[in-house]
This record gives C-alpha cells, sequence and structure tokens, in this order.
C-alpha cells in the first residue's frame, strides 16, 4: 500500500469511527429528517448537552454534519446525505445475517 492510499484509508476509518457509536447513528438517521437544534437533540436522547454537543462535533469534524448558529441556538443538518446509503448497507448486511 502506498502513502497515498495508506492516507485515504485513514481518512474513510476516520469517518467510520464517527459513526461507530449508537448515539452519533440515532442523531444522523434523526437529521435524515431535517435539521435539529442541540436543545431538541438533547431531549430525544434523553442525556445532558455536552454529551450530545460532544457527539455532534465528532460528526461535524468528520465532515458529516453542518451547523448554523442563531442567536443562542445551533441548529445541525447533514452535511453529504448520502451517508443515509451506508445505513442501508448495514441494514442489508443485518438481514442477512439473520437467515444464518
Amino acid at each position: 500500500m502506498t502513502a497515498a492510499e495508506q492516507s485515504i484509508f485513514k481518512a474513510k476509518a476516520n469517518i467510520l469511527k464517527a459513526l461507530a457509536h449508537p448515539t452519533r447513528l440515532f442523531i444522523v438517521e434523526e437529521l435524515s429528517r431535517g435539521e435539529r437544534c442541540v436543545c431538541e437533540l438533547t431531549d430525544m436522547i434523553g442525556v445532558e448537552m455536552p454529551t450530545v454537543s460532544r457527539h455532534l462535533s465528532q460528526l461535524k469534524s468528520a465532515g458529516i454534519l453542518e451547523d448554523d448558529k442563531r442567536g443562542a441556538q445551533v441548529f445541525y443538518r447533514l452535511r453529504v446525505p448520502c451517508v443515509l446509503n451506508f445505513f442501508k448497507c448495514v441494514e442489508a448486511v443485518l438481514n442477512n445475517g439473520r437467515g444464518k
């Protein structure tokens, strides 16, 4: 593997790491329905705001989300909705594995 290939695979792994948590998967799925403010996500998830903010920060750093500050509130939305295709693939793997 070349250094350039290794760099690309590392970048891909970082995106997968950002998604590799049940709460972050929930956030991405919820944002597939439309943007949400941090306060809404905090209520939906049922944990403290700093915890939700850390999850959102990881997803944003990976390039999956983007935010928009409006006054005192911060709204998040999917930056790349195609990430939902990955969810469909994961569900297909799960469904195939259940029959075995």
